[in-house]
């Protein structure tokens, strides 16, 4: 395919993008094709992708509201760009996991649950009311004793007492009901009881009154109780005000020892009314219906054959066939969308867009291979092409060889990370790239081998492990060496994760995707711990206090707080982010800018890289100690007062990894580690990893890239498919046996790799 040919239907064409780190780039990207954006971490990428075309697409859009409107709407700054012509309306694709709601289900989320409910009002047996009769989030459907919830919480009320206690000697032990509280005040001044009489002593009468009355206004209370304030009793009261509010994040440590969950009495999880729950269609209630996997449930749709429900049925088709197809067949639609991984809810939302009737858009998608075995992702490369077909451009930022092989066109930027990075360094077609010497060029050319060679120094037995979908799997796990537990997303590779946790003996770190903490002040100094010690040399040095290098405290600049920036809000525009006038975005004021150490202010040190950085503290191994580990786990680019919010999730789990570096005996559980890598850094991180195993440490890994199964010493292969059709163990033995085994998904996909090398098509 020649250049002419990619640009037949025009281009997106962006002048002079400086956001970040980009250096001044320009470039023409083709419209209705599909177009794959590679380089190292922190290249760039993102910074072009979705911080300058994807923000200024919906920014613009955002201004074609009445400015009512665009209050509510979110905000997108400025991108620095001269210019963006002939840009289309962007639908950002993320791989954020979804909220963690336990209302929102895959039914309701997909919007398949309200053509469900539609499609039981109007030929359900016997009629039990209208489309809200069978929601399970409004009154009218929802079970009355767990409210739609499908469980209840039971409070162990002897956790809450000391029964031979008084109220005024303490008898209410949960947290914040201790003596003098306002909330220990409202029981103590109710006049409802003897406050210097052991709990033990109390009357039925009283011991319900102060255990489980409902809330109601007291008959003649006393002087000092509050005049609009209710009277309710401790159980209610905790429930509502603390369980049911968002002060339970504060105390969830209390609450565990006092609440269980049990499975509602009255519907037995099934969340609706006993009416709706009666109604039926072809012998199944509509809960029972949303308990199917995707492909049953097609089947099930099949068997409607009521006129009246025909056009129901058929869009009902079209959105499960679309998830279907996207590799999603295993979830049920009661699956609740806080369990799903990124990668199963990016496919979502992408099955979600197959259906749309509108064109001439811009995908936006942030690497969605990850999660994805390689069979999932030819599944995914038939959905995108779908989706291209219809008209649409299509941009991807990737690391994955098998998704930039399909691209029409790529672009690397390069050609290292961070202040180095930036840079075009490749734009053409996929036969274009690999003819050329750049680094993606380099790296998918490299030979292929399996190099993995050590022996176990001992084997965990797992025996009929059945955690979610595992079908009593026995499998050996070799510790002393690497590990690679591999198979289809779905096909239950966590579960058979956390079954090797219950059974480990030794210690064990577990580096799962959840999130560093992070928020504006986060950076990789304080995440270090670090600062103190920088602050502690200047102090020193300089006969002050150490507060005074702290941004957050003495040191701060008195206009931004320490911020580095001013932020002025603008009601329904963008709120403006100024670099701070006062400081220049350095944090601190004058006196603290004053002081130096080896020639540098405070500021100036926090601005260096943590390769520099590591250089200027040679002298001090507490400080230079840390920012070895950083170097080792390739995050040598980053700038030691980067906020870790501008970190992806790969750099993150490195962070994480840094700390834990120096340990024996131990065994390190991974979940895809190469999410967000190049191909360079993942033969960084490989060698990591036999650093660790060289120590005398067990590395466990759930991964689908091929080239890190390719460097493991075993393989776990799990599947065939996914949910129902998984769970089976596939293969366990070397890697490169796998490849003899027929049913093995993983085994096909290294084979097909190694066949790949000597083909220029790959």
């Amino acid at each position: 395919m020649g250049k002419q040919n990619v640009f037949e239907n025009g281009s997106i064409e962006i002048h002079d993008a400086q956001q970040n780190n980009l250096h001044h780039v320009s470039l023409k990207i083709p419209k209705k094709k599909i177009s794959v954006f590679v380089g190292l971490s922190g290249s760039g990428k993102s910074s072009l992708v979705f911080d300058t075309l994807a923000a200024l697409s919906r920014r613009e859009l955002n201004e074609t509201f009445p400015s009512f409107t665009q209050q509510y709407l979110p905000k997108y700054g400025q991108p620095h760009v001269k210019e963006i012509t002939n840009l289309p309306v962007a639908i950002v694709i993320e791989q954020k996991k979804l909220t963690a709601n336990a209302r929102s289900t895959v039914a309701t989320y997909t919007g398949i649950y309200s053509l469900l409910r539609l499609l039981y009002s109007r030929i359900g047996k016997p009629f039990a009311g209208y489309s809200d009769s069978f929601s399970f989030n409004l009154p009218q459907g929802m079970c009355p004793r767990c409210q739609g919830l499908g469980y209840v919480d039971e409070v162990d009320e002897q956790q809450l007492i000391d029964p031979q206690k008084s109220l005024n000697e303490g008898a209410i032990t949960f947290v914040s009901f201790g003596p003098q509280t306002w909330r220990w005040k409202r029981y103590v001044n109710s006049g409802l009881f003897d406050n210097d009489k052991p709990l033990v002593e109390y009357s039925k009468h009283e011991y319900e009154l102060l255990m489980h009355a409902p809330q109601q206004k007291l008959k003649d209370p006393p002087a000092d109780w509050y005049k609009s304030a209710k009277y309710e009793g401790l159980v209610p009261r905790i429930k509502r005000s603390i369980l049911y509010s968002k002060e339970g994040k504060h105390h969830q440590e209390a609450l565990a020892k006092i609440v269980t969950q049990q499975i509602c009495p009255e519907c037995h999880g099934a969340r609706l009314r006993k009416e709706a729950l009666a109604c039926l269609i072809n012998g199944k209630n509509i809960a029972a219906v949303t308990e199917l996997d995707l492909v049953a449930l097609l089947r099930f749709l099949g068997t409607i054959k009521e006129p009246l429900a025909a056009e129901i049925v058929r869009q009902l088709q079209t959105k499960i066939q679309s998830l279907i197809d996207i590799g999603l067949g295993y979830l049920t639609l009661a699956r609740q969308t806080g369990t799903l991984s990124g990668g199963e809810a990016q496919r979502i939302k992408i099955a979600k867009y197959l259906t749309s009737s509108l064109s001439d858009l811009v995908y936006v998608l942030d690497e969605p291979s990850v999660g994805l075995h390689p069979y999932d992702i030819k599944l995914l490369e038939k959905a995108l092409r779908k989706l291209k077909n219809k008209g649409n451009t299509i941009i991807i930022v990737e690391h994955n060889p098998a998704v930039i092989a399909f691209a029409d066109y790529v672009v690397e930027l390069g050609p290292a990370a961070g202040a180095q990075g930036g840079q075009l360094t490749f734009c053409g077609t996929f036969q274009e790239m690999l003819a050329s010497s750049c680094l993606t060029s380099k790296w998918l050319q490299q030979k292929k081998q399996f190099t993995g060679s050590r022996e176990a120094t001992k084997m965990l037995q797992l025996k009929n492990a059945k955690l979610h979908n595992l079908k009593a799997i026995s499998v050996a796990i070799p510790l002393g060496v690497m590990t690679v537990i591999s198979g289809v997303a779905g096909s239950g590779k966590s579960s058979l994760v956390a079954a090797v946790k219950e059974k480990l003996q030794q210690p064990y770190v577990d580096f799962s995707q959840t999130p560093v903490g992070t928020n504006i002040r986060s950076t990789p100094v304080t995440y270090l711990n670090i600062l103190p010690a920088i602050r502690k040399l200047f102090g020193k040095a300089n006969q002050v206090s150490t507060q005074l290098f702290s941004y957050n405290s003495k040191g701060a600049c008195p206009r931004c707080k320490g911020k580095g920036v001013t932020i002025t809000n603008m009601a329904f525009m963008d709120p403006v982010v100024q670099l701070c006038e006062l400081c220049n975005g350095k944090r601190y004021n004058q006196e603290a800018l004053g002081y130096r150490y080896h020639g540098k202010n405070i500021a100036e040190v926090l601005h260096l890289s943590v390769k520099e950085a590591h250089t200027f503290f040679a002298t001090e191994p507490e400080i230079s100690q840390k920012l070895a580990q950083l170097e080792r786990v390739g995050l040598a680019y980053l700038k030691l007062e980067q906020p870790l919010t501008t970190l992806s999730g790969g750099e993150l789990q490195r962070l994480k990894l840094a700390f834990e570096l120096n340990h024996q005996g131990q065994v390190y559980l991974f979940d895809e580690p190469t999410a967000g890598l190049h191909m360079k850094d993942i033969a960084k991180l490989l060698r990591l990893f036999n650093e660790l195993v060289a120590q005398g440490n067990s590395v466990i890994l759930i991964e689908h890239n091929l080239d890190v199964i390719m460097a493991a010493d075993w393989l776990i292969d799990l599947g065939p498919g996914a949910g129902l059709y998984g769970g089976e163990l596939m293969y366990s033995g070397k890697p490169r046996a796998a490849m003899a085994v027929p049913n093995s998904r993983t085994g096909a996909a290294l084979k097909e790799y190694l066949a790949g090398q000597t083909s220029s098509s790959h």
